[in-house]
């Protein structure tokens, strides 16, 4: 499971591109989960590269429409 928040105010995180943080997940996993919390991470960093996609959750605040993309992304990225 997890939480998709994006900031008001964008946070400076010391990321490596210097930009600050305004898109965040939390992922929740049982602590007997294995390594499908690393895939489903691996997932999200996949989406959050696609500058199509980021833009787009950026451009919208209608949740629905955020779940559609980010499951739409995460499905086509599967394989």
């Amino acid at each position: 499971a997890g939480v998709f928040a994006r900031l008001e105010t964008p946070v400076d995180f010391e990321a490596l591109d210097d930009q600050p943080v305004d898109l965040v997940f939390l992922l929740l996993a049982p602590e007997g989960a294995g390594a499908d919390h690393l895939k489903a991470l691996s997932r999200i960093a996949r989406v959050l590269r696609d500058a199509d996609t980021v833009a787009k959750i950026r451009g919208t605040r209608d949740a629905v429409a955020i779940h559609a993309l980010l499951s739409d992304t995460q499905a086509s990225h599967a394989a």
